[in-house]
C-alpha cells in the first residue's frame, strides 16, 4: 500500500515547541486521513531545527464508496420545508427521495451516494489546511504577503513543502497543492552549513538516508543519544563524571541538526561559588552541561533515591509545575475543557502571582541544596565544562570552544560578583521603614538576610493588587507556621523564624538574576550567617513541592513553614473569590493544595485543615469588612440585619456581636468550600497512585454531600462584593496596599483580634497560642459542630466553624480508602457489598414510595423470623465493634467487622419477604436494612462503590 512523506522546512523552530509540533502536526494529518476513510497502517513525526516531517504507511490508494440517507419532512409538508430539504440533501427535486413510513407517518428520505477519491486528491486538501491552522503558541508573517488579510502563520517564515506519495517499492509522486504561495515538491535541503544544497528525495528511507549524507540527523532521540554517548564519553576521558540534566538534554537536541560535542573549561577559583549557581549560569547562558570529579556514589536521601536523580527529578517537575496549571493530568495537567492534542503552548498566556513567575524562568537549571556537611562529602564540580557545537569545524572546534569559554568567564563573574554582594549587609540598612519592618518581624537589622527581609516589607512590593504586599503576607506566613509548628512536631521559635527569613532571598541579586535558584539561595544566605540548621533547610524547602514528581519537606519545620506558605495562598485567592475555573488557574492554586496533600499525607501528619481555613479567613473577611463597605453591605443582605452592619467601628467591635458572627458564617462557607477543592485534588492524588475513583467518592462522600457551615443564602459566590469581578479597587476600595492611615491589608490580623499567646506577647516571633485562651469568633468557633445539623440549624449557629469528624484529616482519608480497597479485594467484602446495595435500593424505592425515611429504632418484638433476629443481633455486635475500631483509627479491624454481617446479610434476602402484608412488620424489616446501611457508613458510603 502506498506511503506518505511530508516535511516542513522553515527556519529555526524554537526547541521547546518541536517535540510537540511534531506530534500535533501527525495527529491532525492521521486524524483527517480517517475521517476521509483512509485507514492507515502506521504513522510517525520527526523534527530538527529546521524542519518537521511526517511518514505515513500503508495508505488505501483511495478512499471507499459511501451511502448516506438523510431524513427528510413528512410528507405533505410545507413547499418551504421541503424545497430547504432537497437544496440541502443536493437533490435536483424532490421526486427524487424515497418515501418511507415513520412513526409519525410518511416522510422523505433522501439516499446519498458518494464515491470514493483517490488518496492523492484527499493529501491535496488535507495538508494545506493543517498547516493553515497549526496551533503554533507564537507565530510571524513575513514578506509582501504578511501585508495581505489571511497571509500565512507560521513559527518562522516556510521555505518549502516535500509531499510525495506512493507505492513502497515503486516511484513516487509528488501531491500537487499550493499553501500561500509555497508550492509542494520532492526537494528538501541538508544543513545549512555543511550541505546547504538541494536534495530530491523519492520516499521515506531515500529521505532519512540523504539528509544523513547531508549532515542531518533527522531523529531527535537519535540526536538526544549521541549527545550523551560523547558527553560521557568526553568526561570520562578526563577522569570525571557528566552531571546528567534531562531537560538540558532535550533542549540541546533540538538546537542542532548535526551534533558535535566539545570540552571547554574555566578558571578553577570560580569553584568557590556554590554549585547550583555555577551549573545553573553555565546552563542558562550558554546551554553547556558540567562535569564533577569522579568519587563515590552520590548520598542517598531519605526515602531513597540519588542526589543527581532526585535533583533532576525534582527541579523538571518545578519549572514544568510552575506555569499556569491547566491539569487535570493525571490530572495536570492537558487540561479541563482544553484540547491536549491541539495546543502546542497556550496563545494566552495567564499572568501568574510574583512567586510562580519568579520561579519560572528554567526548567531544571538547579540541582537541589544539601546542608553544608553533605555538599563537602559530595563530588566536586569540575572547573570543566560540555558544549554541542552544530557544525564540524575546520579547527576541530577551536575557535567555538573559546568563544563560549569567553562567555562563561564573564558570567561566572557577574555570579560571584552576586554571591560577595548578597552576604554583606545592604548599604543603609538602618531607615525608619527597615526599623519598624525588624520591629513588626523580630528581625536583627546586624544580619544580611534579616536586612533583605526588612527591605522587602518596606519596600511595600505587591503579592497581590487585593492581597496586600509581601510583607504583610511573611507576617501571616510566620503565625500560621507557629500555630500549624506543634501539630507536625516542629519548633514554633524556629518554623515563626524561618517563615520570616522564607521570602528574603527575593530581593538578592543572585535571585534576581537567577529567579529559579530562589529558596536554595536563601539556605545559602541562612547558613552563612549561622542560622539554624532546620531554619536553612526550610527556606529552601518551603516551595516543594512544585509538581508531581518532586520530592517534599520532610523536616518538620521545613514541613511547617510550606504548608503555612501554601495554605495562605489557598486561603487568600478564595477570600477574594479568584478560585480555579475550568482549564484555568493563573496563580497556581491546584498544584498549592496537591502540594498540601503530599506534604501532609506523605509525612503522616495528622492535623485537621478546617480549624486552620476557617480561622485564616474569618480574620481576613474581618479586614475586608474594614476595608471595604460594599462587603458590610453584602453581609447585612445575606444575614438580613442591616442594622447591625451600619456604622460599625472595627477596632472596636467586640467579637460576639451580630455583624462578627455574619462574617464568621461567610468564612465558614468559603471554608468549606476550600475543604472540598482539597478532597476533589486529593482524588486525583489518590487516583494517580492507583485507587479506585469510586472508594476516593464512598470514603468522602459525606463531607461532599453536607455542606459544612454554609451560610442562609448558599455557597458564597459572585454575589458578594469580594468576587473577582465586582472587586476592582477603583470600585470596591479593596486591594489598597498602602492605605493611608495605617489600614490593614487581607488577613493582617489587627489589634482587636490578635490572637492571645502565653506569656502575653502577640508578635509574629511570640510564643504559642494557648488553646483554651482563643477568643477570635474563628477560634472559639472551631471548638462547635455541625455533623448532622440541617441548613436552619446552621443558620442559627452561624459562629460554629468545625468540620464534621476526620473530613478535614488526609491522612486518615486515605487510611480509610486503602483500607476499604483491601477489604473489597475479598469475597466477604464482595459479597457484602452486593448485600449493602440491595438494602440501600429496596430502602431508597420504598422510601421514595412511601414517603417517609425507615431510620428509626428496631423494634425487636416485631422480629419473627430467625433469620432476621439473626441479623439484627449481628447488625448491633458490628456496630459496637465497628465504632470501637474506628475510634482508634483501626480500620482494617472495622472492615473484619463488616465481613461477620455478610453471612446474616446474604441469610436475610435468602428466605426473608421485606415486604411483608402486615406493615408494622414491613416498616420494621425496612428499618432493619437501614441498620445494614448505617453500620457499613460508619466506613464508607457503600452505595457510591461500583460493583
Amino acid at each position: 500500500m502506498p506511503d506518505l512523506l511530508l516535511e516542513l522546512f522553515s527556519e529555526e523552530i524554537p526547541a521547546r515547541m518541536q517535540r510537540r509540533a511534531a506530534e500535533v502536526l501527525r495527529k491532525r494529518v492521521t486524524d483527517a486521513l480517517v475521517e476521509a476513510g483512509l485507514v492507515y497502517e502506521g504513522a510517525k513525526a520527526f523534527a530538527t531545527p529546521r524542519r518537521l516531517a511526517l511518514t505515513v504507511h500503508g495508505i488505501p490508494a483511495r478512499s471507499p464508496d459511501k451511502r448516506e440517507e438523510r431524513k427528510g419532512p413528512r410528507v405533505g409538508a410545507p413547499e418551504k420545508a421541503i424545497a430547504g430539504f432537497v437544496k440541502a440533501a443536493g437533490l435536483a427535486s424532490i421526486d427524487e427521495a424515497e418515501i418511507r413510513p415513520d412513526k409519525k407517518g410518511d416522510v422523505y428520505v433522501a439516499v446519498i451516494d458518494k464515491p470514493g477519491r483517490a488518496a492523492e486528491d484527499w493529501i491535496a486538501d488535507i495538508v494545506p489546511e493543517v498547516v493553515r491552522s497549526f496551533p503554533w503558541p507564537t507565530s510571524m508573517r513575513w514578506g509582501a504577503a504578511s501585508a495581505e488579510p489571511g497571509s500565512l502563520n507560521w513559527v518562522r517564515p516556510l521555505h518549502t513543502i516535500l509531499c510525495v506519495f506512493g507505492p513502497e517499492t515503486s516511484d513516487t509522486e509528488v501531491v500537487p497543492f499550493a499553501v500561500d504561495g509555497i508550492a509542494s515538491g520532492r526537494e528538501t535541503f541538508g544543513h545549512r552549513f555543511m550541505a546547504p544544497g538541494r536534495i530530491a528525495v523519492a520516499r521515506f528511507d531515500d529521505y532519512v538516508a540523504k539528509l544523513e549524507k547531508a549532515k542531518v540527523v533527522l531523529d531527535a532521540d537519535r540526536r538526544k543519544d549521541i549527545i550523551a554517548a560523547d558527553a560521557r564519553d568526553r568526561a570520562l576521558a578526563l577522569g570525571l563524571d557528566l552531571v546528567e540534566d534531562d531537560g538540558l538534554l532535550e533542549e540541546v537536541a533540538g538546537l542542532v541538526e548535526w551534533p558535535v560535542v566539545q570540552v571547554g573549561s574555566f578558571d578553577a577559583a570560580f569553584l568557590d561559588i556554590p554549585p547550583e549557581v555555577i551549573r545553573t549560569t553555565i546552563r542558562v547562558n550558554q546551554k553547556c552541561f558540567v562535569m564533577r570529579e569522579s568519587g563515590p556514589a552520590p548520598l542517598t536521601r531519605k526515602g531513597g533515591g540519588d542526589d543527581d536523580r532526585d535533583d533532576r527529578a525534582s527541579f523538571e517537575a518545578r519549572a514544568d509545575a510552575l506555569a499556569p496549571q491547566d491539569e487535570e493530568r493525571g490530572s495536570s495537567q492537558t487540561g479541563e475543557g482544553v484540547s491536549g492534542d491541539d495546543i502546542i503552548g497556550s496563545k494566552e498566556r495567564q499572568q501568574p502571582h510574583p512567586e510562580v513567575r519568579a520561579e519560572r524562568a528554567s526548567k531544571d537549571a538547579q540541582t537541589a541544596a544539601r546542608p553544608p556537611a553533605d555538599t563537602a562529602q559530595r563530588p566536586r564540580l569540575a572547573n570543566k565544562f560540555i558544549l554541542v557545537a552544530n557544525i564540524e569545524a575546520p579547527d576541530g572546534g577551536a575557535a567555538i570552544v573559546a568563544g563560549n569559554e569567553r562567555v562563561i568567564h564573564a558570567r561566572l563573574a557577574d555570579a560571584r560578583h552576586f554571591w560577595e554582594t548578597d552576604r554583606r549587609s545592604l548599604p543603609d540598612p538602618d531607615t525608619p521603614a527597615m526599623r519598624a519592618a525588624a520591629e513588626r518581624l523580630g528581625l536583627d537589622l546586624a544580619k544580611p538576610l534579616d536586612q533583605r527581609i526588612a527591605k522587602l516589607a518596606a519596600m511595600d512590593v505587591i503579592f497581590h493588587e487585593k492581597l496586600g504586599t509581601q510583607g504583610k503576607r511573611v507576617e501571616r506566613i510566620a503565625r500560621l507556621a507557629r500555630e500549624i509548628a506543634p501539630l507536625v512536631g516542629a519548633n514554633p521559635d524556629l518554623a515563626a523564624r524561618a517563615a520570616v527569613l522564607a521570602k528574603a532571598d527575593l530581593t538578592s541579586e543572585m535571585v534576581g538574576e537567577f529567579p529559579e535558584l530562589q529558596g536554595l539561595m536563601g539556605r545559602y544566605y541562612a547558613v552563612a550567617q549561622d542560622e539554624h540548621p532546620a531554619v536553612a533547610t526550610a527556606i529552601e524547602d518551603h516551595y516543594k513541592p512544585a509538581g508531581p514528581s518532586d520530592r517534599v519537606p520532610a523536616e518538620p519545620v521545613a514541613i511547617a513553614v510550606a504548608l503555612a506558605d501554601k495554605l495562605d495562598t489557598l486561603v487568600g485567592f478564595w477570600a477574594i473569590d479568584e478560585k480555579p475555573t475550568g482549564s484555568k488557574d493563573p496563580y497556581a492554586l491546584r498544584r498549592a493544595a496537591l502540594g498540601v496533600i503530599r506534604i501532609v499525607v506523605d509525612n503522616d501528619a495528622r492535623m485537621g485543615l478546617w480549624p486552620l481555613l476557617s480561622g485564616q479567613l474569618v480574620s481576613a473577611l474581618h479586614h475586608q469588612a474594614a476595608a471595604n463597605p460594599a462587603y458590610a453591605d453584602y453581609l447585612a443582605r445575606a444575614y438580613a440585619d442591616e442594622d447591625v452592619a451600619e456604622g460599625v467601628d472595627f477596632d472596636s467591635h467586640a467579637p460576639e456581636t451580630d455583624f462578627a458572627r455574619h462574617v464568621t458564617a461567610d468564612a465558614v462557607s468559603i471554608a468549606a468550600d476550600l475543604l472540598a477543592f482539597f478532597h476533589d485534588r486529593l482524588k486525583v492524588q489518590l487516583r494517580e497512585q492507583g485507587a479506585r475513583h469510586d472508594l476516593v467518592d464512598a470514603v468522602l462522600s459525606e463531607a461532599a454531600e453536607r455542606k459544612v457551615g454554609s451560610s442562609p443564602t448558599g455557597a458564597r459566590g459572585s454575589t458578594s462584593p469580594l468576587a473577582a469581578e465586582s472587586l476592582s479597587p477603583a470600585r470596591s476600595g479593596i486591594g489598597a496596599v498602602r492605605r493611608e492611615g495605617g489600614s490593614a491589608a487581607i488577613g493582617e490580623v489587627p489589634p482587636s483580634l490578635t490572637l492571645p499567646r502565653k506569656g502575653g506577647g502577640d508578635a509574629v516571633g511570640g510564643s504559642a497560642p494557648d488553646p483554651e485562651t482563643l477568643q477570635t469568633p474563628s477560634d472559639s468557633a472551631a471548638r462547635s459542630h455541625l455533623a448532622g445539623e440541617g441548613e436552619g440549624e446552621r443558620a442559627s449557629k452561624d459562629a460554629q466553624t468545625e468540620a464534621p469528624a476526620g473530613r478535614d484529616d488526609l491522612v486518615l482519608i486515605v487510611r480509610r480508602v486503602e483500607a476499604l480497597g483491601r477489604f473489597l479485594d475479598t469475597d466477604d467484602g464482595r459479597n457484602l457489598l452486593a448485600g449493602t446495595k440491595r438494602a440501600a435500593n429496596i430502602l431508597r424505592e420504598e422510601e421514595k414510595k412511601d414517603g417517609v425515611a425507615y431510620d428509626g429504632a428496631v423494634d425487636p418484638h416485631l422480629l419473627s423470623e430467625p433469620e432476621e433476629k439473626a441479623l439484627f443481633e449481628a447488625i448491633g455486635a458490628a456496630s459496637g465493634e465497628v465504632k470501637a475500631a474506628v475510634e482508634v483509627e483501626d480500620f482494617d479491624d472495622a472492615m473484619q467487622a463488616l465481613a461477620r454481617l455478610r453471612a446474616p446479610v446474604d441469610t436475610f434476602f435468602d428466605t426473608v419477604l421485606v415486604n411483608d402484608p402486615d406493615a408494622a412488620v414491613r416498616a420494621n424489616r425496612l428499618r432493619l436494612l437501614n441498620g445494614i446501611r448505617v453500620a457499613t457508613r460508619a466506613v464508607a458510603d457503600f452505595t457510591r462503590i461500583e460493583g
